[in-house]
């Protein structure tokens, strides 16, 4: 009820100021897209996503690719069109499942989540699970190659759930020390420290579970705190809920619930980012025409926090965001 009010308060300061307040999200309205992942490098913020191309009759996800856009005023985006896809990776079949670049010493890491291609013909599923893998650019929009020409996660390194699509929805997180770490999984999450080349793991995967963690991690850092911000089943369909933690493994402390359901689409992702001041909380919902939950579409709205460090509940709006210099 409270995300319908603001709703349809936004559309009323629309139709009463005019085009300059009109509504921005979704964002992006000439594709469908999910998953966002935002990455700020030097004075722009470039934006990493999902593509939905399922028809509307469909009743399964259809994602081929991943694509990227940037923004230097949040208003404006640049469309660099497809920048990775399931057939970079040799080793790889099926969908094309969340992902997050990072940059570390010049380079531009792209993990990416999609399925093992097994190698015996007469599997009849097709897969081996739920695979990681990792792309690399000298430049944020690419071109991307296979990094190390096989996964980096493979379905038989995490047994602790028995479906076969576990391993998905990658998040990097690197640290103040320059250690990198790795998060992922559906049903329980994982972490992994990662060598300095960023293809390479540099320690055991460890396994847990935050309260009603689902899927889609993301980590950061803000001050002191390290925050773990997940798709959650606190209610169905998924909302987003978080933790905190004074080091990037944990001890982690649930917080609570800072996203409720969002509009027509039973998923929602999280990507945070800090720009030009302001802290900003993207995710996907369903609202475009002939949207859903296999058509999707990115949306930003602003993030704030207390005074404690903890995060106050995101507002969805269809007008988004203010413009910046």
């Amino acid at each position: 009820m409270k995300n319908n009010f603001f709703a349809l308060l936004a559309t009323l300061v629309v139709s009463m100021t005019g085009t300059e307040l009109r509504a921005q999200n979704p964002i992006i309205r000439d594709v469908f897209t999910a998953d966002p992942a935002p990455l700020v490098y030097h004075d722009t913020l470039f934006l990493y996503t999902g593509h939905d191309t399922a028809s509307v009759k469909e009743t399964n996800y259809k994602m081929p690719d991943w694509r990227v856009y940037s923004t230097t005023d949040m208003k404006h985006w640049k469309d660099y069109g497809t920048r990775l896809s399931v057939k970079t990776f040799a080793w790889a079949t099926g969908d094309a499942y969340a992902a997050q670049c990072v940059e570390h010493n010049g380079k531009f890491y792209w993990f990416a989540a999609t399925f093992q291609r097994n190698a015996d013909p007469n599997n009849k599923v097709g897969n081996r699970g739920a695979a990681i893998g990792v792309a690399v650019s000298d430049r944020p929009t690419g071109p991307f190659k296979d990094a190390i020409g096989h996964a980096l996660i493979t379905n038989d390194m995490t047994l602790d759930q028995k479906h076969g699509w576990d391993d998905i929805d990658p998040t990097v997180f690197i640290d103040d020390d320059k250690q990198a770490y790795l998060y992922w999984g559906n049903g329980s999450c994982r972490w992994v420290k990662l060598k300095d080349n960023m293809t390479e793991l540099a320690g055991p995967i460890t396994v847990f579970k935050p309260k009603n963690y689902i899927e889609g991690p993301w980590v950061y850092k803000r001050k002191k705190l390290y925050y773990l911000v997940y798709a959650s089943a606190g209610t169905k369909p998924e909302m987003i809920e978080y933790c905190t933690a004074p080091s990037a493994t944990g001890p982690w402390t649930y917080q609570g619930i800072i996203q409720g359901n969002v509009p027509n689409s039973g998923t929602t992702h999280p990507g945070i980012v800090d720009y030009k001041g302001k802290s900003y909380f993207f995710y996907h919902n369903g609202s475009l025409p002939t949207g859903g939950n296999f058509r999707r579409s990115i949306c930003v709205d602003y993030m704030y926090y207390n005074p404690d460090g903890t995060i106050k509940p995101i507002v969805q709006t269809t007008q988004g965001v203010a413009p910046v210099k």
